[in-house]
């Protein structure tokens, strides 16, 4: 079976490959500078690795075979025929990074498309001993083999200690399955009530957002139908867009959708639904709740501030489960093509900061490149965008890493679009460095991603430490790849220059070109099935690290809040005489992606540092003295060192109450409930 489902060479395709390498002169190579001492290797290069995903297009792409079929096209009907033709053709896929089978690595979940089992590729470290990967996604029960997949997310959503899955598709049902716990999965979506109702969904998110300690969904949908792309192409209020959903777990594995109730149909400034393209749930106020912010899409530039829909949407939690927009309030009706979400505390200054993916400055111009949104005491955020990152290209999937391991989180995103007429191919993989002084002062790094990903339409990524070396790895999966054939650098005729670097590196595929005089030809590119990257991190920069998996307490010990994964706590570690960064565990953010639950704080040369944690519902726990290369295991402690407590022996038997428990239950051994308790007594101390 061939993996290219488009024709192959023409003499169209011929004389403008020519005319592209001719362009082609312009460009150079690009400078040797690396900023971050380390590199990524995609080890899933040609099937390496045994990674054997390729990307099964959807059924939409029939509607595409129809418009080549017009051609040539009048200029006069082309852009209607462009409107009517089918939105992502070949997919959306997304991917995650879990231990799906306990055995302590990482394994890689990538969604496909109909007709295709969902990929799970199981992680071979443990068991030989190097990283190579076996695909049992149909053999597991987890294949959804009939759903043409986009998004997914992964919680405990029965608190049982291992990670369900959440699958949705493109007009189809979703998919809710449960893993057994002996590495196998049964698809329990029927009678879960979160099968959803046939909306075009990409991305879901899990969190407990009415604090009852049970994982809840809520699910980012876009609009009527893919078989047409006009609310791209329309600006202002289109009709068909689609509310997004908020399922709430009920109890036993079910699921009641209550977004009107909730909250999520009141969006601020639109009479009906936005056109959602990501979801992220985090504690973004730091107030003890998660709250929601959806990624949403302008379409067509806006004529006025009136016809603007494409804005980061704040959704804020008033710690019951129900949701206002905030986003004029926090200074977020910022217009753009938004995409991807990643959140972290970029600038150390104690605030959530997230970071958005847009159309950037080559197919959106000054107006849409990605950016940084920096929290603030205020509640407010401050973009930093086109002048302080100097243009950037096109994105979907994004995540927060601290690639070389230096104390403050830098950002990694990935991006590529069938534009109908051209391919946008300009994002050879970005991966922003933070200053290692965490003041959010951010340049890309152009040496570190060894593999140029410019042909890949990357959609999802996610991070997390594939090899266990103490370093984050990046795994991003595209719906198609393109042959560059038709493939004309940016510059040249297409005005002044972007960006130093990308410049160099910015490219399209030509679709569609006036061949005959009034029309357009189609001149054959060649589209080849979407691939999954795995990129393993060199890990040789002398810099350490520690890592940090939460567990919550619900139904495991006396007084747990908290699901099983820790899922909405927000950890802030300080390295010894440094700042203190800052991440969320979050259930799905990215685009349709989620990243490990595990968070890996660099730690540069520092011995150790101090750990703190916010769990949802408030409390708040510390452990102190830990040690640089450490991975720890921490459970909520439902007392809260600074609460309003009678006096020290009331605090103390609750704590050991906790810790008691999760030695009994195996979560943590006894030297470690004695670090926990020692901690918990001076942080009590310090704080009364």
């Amino acid at each position: 079976m061939t993996d290219t489902f488009v024709p192959a060479s023409t003499p169209a395709r011929r004389l403008l490959a020519g005319l592209a390498i001719t362009l082609a002169l312009f460009s150079f190579g690009l400078p040797a500078s690396a900023d971050g001492g380390v590199t990524f290797s995609d080890i899933a290069a040609g099937g390496g690795a045994g990674i054997t995903y390729h990307r099964t297009p959807s059924d939409r792409y029939s509607g595409r075979q129809a418009m080549i079929d017009l051609g040539p096209i009048p200029f006069a009907d082309f852009r209607n025929e462009a409107a009517n033709h089918p939105l992502k053709p070949a997919g959306a896929p997304g991917v995650a990074l879990l231990d799906y089978d306990r055995d302590g690595d990482l394994d890689i979940y990538a969604t496909n498309g109909p007709g295709t089992p969902n990929s799970l590729f199981s992680n071979q470290l443990v068991e030989t001993g190097s990283v190579s990967f076996i695909d049992v996604g149909l053999a597991s029960g987890a294949g959804a083999t009939d759903q043409d997949s986009s998004g997914v997310c992964f919680g405990d959503i029965d608190n049982d200690g291992d990670e369900d899955l959440f699958v949705v598709g493109s007009g189809d049902p979703y998919r809710l399955i449960e893993n057994q716990g002996d590495g196998t999965f049964v698809d329990i979506s029927a009678g879960s009530g979160a099968t959803g109702d046939g909306r075009w969904a990409v991305a879901c998110s899990m969190a407990d957002f009415n604090g009852d300690g049970l994982l809840d969904i809520v699910v980012a949908n876009t609009y009527e139908s893919w078989y047409n792309r006009l609310p791209v192409v329309t600006p202002g209020v289109y009709p068909g867009l689609q509310h997004n959903e908020l399922f709430i777990a009920q109890g036993g594995n079910t699921f009641a959708e209550v977004g009107a109730a909730a909250g999520l149909h009141n969006v601020s400034n639109l009479p009906d639904a936005a056109f959602t393209w990501a979801i992220g749930s985090a504690d973004i106020d730091l107030d003890g709740d998660v709250d929601i912010l959806s990624a949403d899409n302008q379409g067509a530039p806006p004529a006025t501030k009136a016809d603007e829909r494409g804005y980061p949407r704040f959704f804020e939690n008033d710690g019951s489960g129900n949701f206002t927009d905030t986003t004029f309030a926090h200074g977020l009706d910022q217009e753009g093509g938004w995409m991807g979400v990643a959140f972290a505390d970029f600038n150390c200054d104690g605030y959530m900061d997230f970071f958005n993916t847009n159309l950037g400055n080559y197919l959106g111009g000054t107006r849409a490149p990605s950016s940084f949104f920096l929290g603030s005491a205020a509640g407010t955020f401050t973009r930093l965008g086109l002048a302080e990152l100097g243009g950037n290209p096109f994105g979907w999937g994004t995540s927060p890493i601290d690639y070389d391991n230096d104390g403050d989180f830098d950002l990694v995103y990935h991006g590529g679009v069938d534009n109908v007429r051209s391919v946008v191919a300009e994002n050879p993989g970005v991966l922003y460095r933070n200053d290692g002084a965490c003041t959010a002062g951010f340049t890309y790094d152009n040496t570190a991603i060894l593999r140029n990903h410019n042909n890949r339409m990357v959609n999802g990524v996610a991070v997390g430490d594939i090899n266990n070396d103490g370093f984050d790895d990046v795994v991003s999966v595209s719906n198609f790849d393109v042959v560059p054939v038709n493939f004309f650098p940016w510059v040249p005729f297409l005005g002044p220059p972007r960006h130093p670097l990308f410049d160099q590196t910015a490219r399209f595929e030509i679709a569609w070109f006036p061949l005959i005089p009034g029309h357009f030809v189609y001149v054959d590119p060649i589209f080849n099935q979407g691939t999954l990257a795995v990129e393993l991190n060199s890990a040789d920069n002398g810099n350490q690290s520690v890592s940090f998996t939460t567990v919550g307490g619900k139904d495991l010990v006396t007084g747990g809040q908290v699901n099983r994964d820790g899922i909405g706590a927000v950890i802030r570690f300080t390295p010894d005489g440094a700042a203190s960064a800052m991440l969320p565990v979050v259930g799905g953010s990215s685009y349709a992606s989620q990243d490990s639950l595990s968070a890996n704080f660099g730690v540069g040369q520092a011995a150790g540092g101090v750990v703190e944690v916010l769990w949802p519902g408030g409390a708040r726990n510390r452990l102190d003295d830990v040690v640089s290369g450490e991975r720890l295991v921490l459970p909520e402690i439902p007392c809260s060192y600074d609460g309003g407590w009678k006096n020290f022996g009331q605090y103390d038997s609750c704590v050991m109450q906790a810790l008691n428990g999760y030695l009994q239950a195996g979560v943590i051994d006894a030297s470690m409930r004695n670090r926990l308790r020692d901690s918990a007594w001076r942080a009590y101390h310090e704080t009364h």
